[in-house]
Formats: C-alpha cells, structure tokens, sequence
C-alpha cells in the first residue's frame, strides 16, 4: 500500500460501518486521519470503530436533516473541525423495471442515494468554506453514466450524485474546497445481496477485467482524492470500472 499523507485530517464517511465505507476508514485511518464513521446501523459502526484505530462511531439517518446537524454536532465534539467529507451511504433497491417500482420506493433510494449527499454537503461544506480547505468525495456509480436495465431508482440517483458534484465543483472553485466523485462498477460488498443473481449475472457481463472491483481498490482511489495531492481537479469524475466505462 502507498501512504497517502493525511496526518492531523479529520473525515467524515457516510455508511462507513461495512463494505467500501469500513475500507475507506481503515485506509483514511492508516494514512494518519481521524475518521467518523456515520451510520443508521449503531451497532456495526461501533464494532467498525472498535476495529479501526483512530475512529469514532455516530449512528445518523442521512436523510433526516435534524440528525445530520446533530451528527454534526457530535462529531465537532469528538473530533473537531472535519477537513475531509466521503458520502458513501447508499442502498441499490430492488431489481425491478421502472413501472413495476412502488413509488415510496422510489423515493427511498432517491432519498439516501442523493438527498443524503446534500444534506451532508449542505451542513459540512460552510465550515470547510469558511477555514480555505476541504475534500469531498462523493461515491456515485457507473449506473449514473450508463443507466442499468431494472436499476431506475438507482441509476437516477447516481447520475444526480455526478451531476451535483460538477455543480458544487464549481461553486467551490475557488473557496479551497475540492469535490470530486467515484463511478465504481460492481464492487463485491454487501449491496450485491439487495439485487437479483439476473442483474448481478449482467454487471459482471460488462467488465473487461471479468471480475468485480474490491473494497480496498475504492479505498485507495478516494484516499488519494481526499489528500492534498489531489489539488487541481474538482467536479471530475473518477471511474473504477475495470474498463467498462466508456466515456
């Protein structure tokens, strides 16, 4: 593993108890941050914290405005002022065309899969404004460029993911504030057990490299974007698509 200089960072990750959140802590971690590790799921941040050195668990709903302020809060507490923010909580929905979708849920995935990233961004990114220095990274999706068969709900949440960070890229242009995000394709985490073997079979159909990504393969990507190194690009796209990405 390359270190990755992120000594006295203090970072944020969203849906962090589990999958490509736990290894995006660990190698924040392992790279000198401090990390929170923000979860709806109390129980497994804690045992997440409890394996990672050098971070703390916060049990919040991403899409209840309310509970992002006080995690917040909690977090400024426990840690202080945050430099880095990974908004990684999402959920994929069933495997359904779009008109056999229940409306709510629908908006369940639209909810934690796009709103949640605002509402991080809209209560993290004022203060890193306000100190000249800052790094989001947003974990969108290959869906959002491409659009999955039976994913409506999901790949409209990442396209709205990727449009988002090109947007708030420029309006932090020039505030010292970085914004950038991931289109992995198919990373092997938990996720997968949300979606039929059908729609697995087909993700892993359209990978060049014929196998899916690993956790720690995202983890290396997004410790980069949060670094210093990462300095003169903002509202990119970053894929880890083992060569599906086409544009």
């Amino acid at each position: 593993m390359n270190r990755i200089d992120l000594e006295g960072r203090k970072a944020v990750v969203t849906g962090g108890a589990r999958g490509i959140g736990r290894a995006i802590c660990q190698r924040l971690t392992d790279s000198g941050a401090r990390c929170a590790i923000w979860d709806r799921d109390e129980a497994a941040a804690v045992e997440a914290a409890g394996a990672i050195a050098g971070s703390e668990a916060i049990r919040v709903d991403v899409t209840d405005p309310r509970a992002v302020d006080s995690a917040v809060a909690a977090t400024a507490e426990l840690m202080g002022e945050i430099d880095i923010l990974v908004n990684n909580a999402g959920i994929a929905g069933s495997s359904r065309k779009l008109w056999e979708c229940e409306p709510e849920e629908w908006q369940e995935v639209l909810q934690i899969d796009l709103f949640g990233v605002f509402l991080c961004c809209r209560a993290l990114l004022p203060g890193m404004i306000t100190r000249g220095y800052g790094r989001v990274v947003n974990i969108a999706s290959i869906a959002g460029k491409e659009g999955n068969p039976n994913a409506s709900h999901y790949s409209a949440a990442k396209a709205g993911v990727i449009g988002l960070t090109k947007s708030l890229g420029k309006e932090c242009a020039e505030s010292g504030v970085i914004v950038n995000c991931v289109t992995p394709a198919v990373i092997e985490t938990d996720i997968l057990k949300q979606i039929s073997d059908e729609h697995v079979d087909y993700m892993l159909s359209r990978i060049p490299m014929g196998r899916f990504g690993l956790t720690e393969e995202a983890a290396s990507l997004v410790a980069w974007l949060s670094s210093g190194d990462c300095s003169f690009t903002t509202g990119g796209v970053f894929d880890l698509s083992g060569g599906r990405a086409t544009y």
